[in-house]
């Protein structure tokens, strides 16, 4: 890749405007360069533009594909698919002259030299999702400034008014692309302590040149276990028997307390059932490790808040008012002068860190909110966030948009619980809605999840595509059961009903075939079952060993 100008193109070459590159990677067919051809203006941020990216071309090196065979067409075809379905999952961000990789807090607290990087060199990697793709520009320092690190999860900028006091309220979220993945197949950590589905949010207010930053995260329960998809409603957990779970804990809350300082855990999870263990291993494992940096908070979320009981939230708020407080938040007065550092953050946990997390971490960015505004002046002694109704408005409805971005970004679908984030009251609506999103979760989780992660691991360079290699994962046989039992199974049950539906000549002659069929359609069903794994759609390019 060289730089040229613009009187040495040919006149006959196709040239096209575009809003960034996002990179390079090379598939069955060569190289193709990836770039974003539509941008959305999100917002301002501390005077600098923040975009989206909304749509993206992915264009081949080559002119052609004749060189291929037809197996090698079809898994280049299939490899593009899975390059687009990543781009085409909402939430890319970028901006062309400010770091989004970084907290407020990390970039002040940097050297002049880091100042003076490029935005590529001086990127949390944890954050930039195409790293991969841009290898070959960070070998080249004077193609930088053509090529921008770009973030995934979520960001909302909105300009409010509180006592006609007009300030900035952002909301950015960055999900890290170490350990990414799909909701089962990706679960705990890897050996360098990374966790599935960890995200950074950071709630950042800007009024009258001052500034403030108050960050959480979340992340999947930090050792190694599994919940790999198998046709059940909900796989039992499988916690690891062969790995040191304290090695890789030790790692991940280590780099968190470098990056982040004191630790407060709050484990969602429900105490009973099977999340139980889960559970209890995660509360001895922060004993074992004896860290003072480290405090661990259980509060069971379903059974708190059951029967409608949406109050009750207030318990764990309350519970950690003091130490929130005392953790502080980022803060600088409008001359520049820091004002306050954040000492300690709260990591926050569900099974999948979406939901019921999302509820919480709205509910704690309100109350370090309330203190901010309070601080600079916008809000008076004595008033509430939540008596300003235009406010909470807009923020409620950001939080559950932010849910939903992650959601779908994890899980495939919609947050549950969002009514809640956005009205403050648990409705019946809102419980049918989560149902159907509950079922969608269902279908794509066991079908179409292995596809997604295959996605993510091509995407991220997990995987990568060998020219001289013929024979792909992607061509992997499938078992017989596979394919046997599900048509023997609606066979079954088709003769059931078309009985039903045609009477033999006598009720005994009708019942005896009804039982026949139904017994053969459910015996199908539960040897299905038996066998869930073998049905779901499970990923083909990285070895399941690695994400167990």
């Amino acid at each position: 890749m060289t730089l040229t100008v613009r009187k040495e193109i040919s006149p006959s070459a196709v040239t096209r405007p575009i809003c960034g590159i996002m990179g390079t990677i090379h598939l069955v067919a060569g190289m193709y360069i990836i770039v974003v051809t539509k941008k959305r203006k999100v917002g301002d941020l501390l005077g600098h533009v923040v975009w989206k990216a909304v749509e993206f071309d992915v264009i081949s090196y080559q002119k052609t594909v004749l060189h291929l065979t037809d197996g090698q067409m079809q898994d280049n075809k299939t490899f593009l698919s899975m390059i687009n379905s990543v781009l085409n999952t909402d939430g890319f961000y970028f901006a062309t002259d400010y770091d989004l990789t970084h907290t407020l807090q990390r970039l002040a607290n940097t050297s002049p030299e880091f100042q003076e990087m490029s935005l590529l060199e001086r990127a949390d990697q944890r954050f930039v999702w195409n790293g991969h793709l841009l290898r070959d520009f960070t070998a080249q320092p004077e193609l930088h400034k053509f090529v921008y690190p770009v973030v995934h999860g979520f960001i909302a900028m909105k300009s409010c008014c509180i006592n006609g006091k007009m300030f900035d309220w952002n909301l950015i979220s960055r999900r890290s692309c170490f350990r990414a993945g799909v909701r089962y197949y990706v679960r705990g950590i890897d050996s360098e302590g990374h966790a599935a589905n960890f995200v950074e949010t950071e709630q950042i207010i800007q009024y009258n040149g001052a500034k403030a930053s108050f960050v959480q995260t979340r992340g999947s329960i930090p050792f190694y276990w599994s919940q790999r998809p198998n046709l059940k409603y909900k796989p039992k957990p499988q916690i690891s028997k062969s790995f040191n779970h304290l090695d890789g804990f030790q790692r991940h809350f280590d780099s968190q307390i470098i990056t982040y300082g004191k630790q407060i855990i709050l484990n969602l999870v429900n105490q009973k059932g099977s999340e139980k263990p889960l559970e209890q291993a995660f509360a001895k494992m922060v004993s074992s490790l004896g860290n003072g940096m480290v405090k661990y908070i259980a509060f069971d979320f379903h059974k708190e808040c059951s029967r409608m009981r949406w109050h009750r939230l207030q318990v764990l708020v309350d519970m950690v008012a003091q130490t929130q407080d005392d953790f502080g938040y980022f803060l600088v007065d409008a001359d520049g002068t820091v004002q306050g550092q954040q000492e300690g953050t709260f990591r926050s946990n569900c099974m999948d860190c979406l939901d019921r997390t999302n509820v919480i971490q709205s509910l704690l960015a309100r109350h370090s909110l309330q203190s901010q505004l309070e601080r600079m002046g916008v809000l008076h002694l004595g008033q509430r966030i939540e008596d300003q109704m235009d406010f909470e408005k807009v923020y409620k409805n950001a939080w559950a948009d932010n849910a939903n971005a992650c959601a779908k970004q994890y899980a495939g679908t919609g947050a549950l619980k969002t009514d809640f984030t956005r009205t403050g009251k648990r409705t019946h609506v809102g419980l049918l809605m989560d149902g159907w999103n509950s079922m969608i979760r269902y279908y794509k989780n066991n079908f179409s999840d292995g596809f997604r992660q295959d996605s993510l691991d091509l995407f991220l360079g997990n995987y990568a595509v060998d020219e001289a290699d013929l024979n792909t994962p992607l061509h992997e046989p499938k078992d017989w059961k596979f394919l046997t039992l599900p048509i023997i199974m609606v066979v079954a049950f088709s003769m059931c009903i078309i009985c039903l539906l045609m009477a033999g000549d006598t009720w005994t002659e009708t019942l005896a075939y009804v039982l026949f069929w139904g017994t053969a359609s459910v015996v199908t069903a539960g040897v299905i079952l038996f066998n869930g794994r073998d049905f779901v759609d499970a990923p083909k390019l990285v070895q399941k060993e690695k994400m167990d």
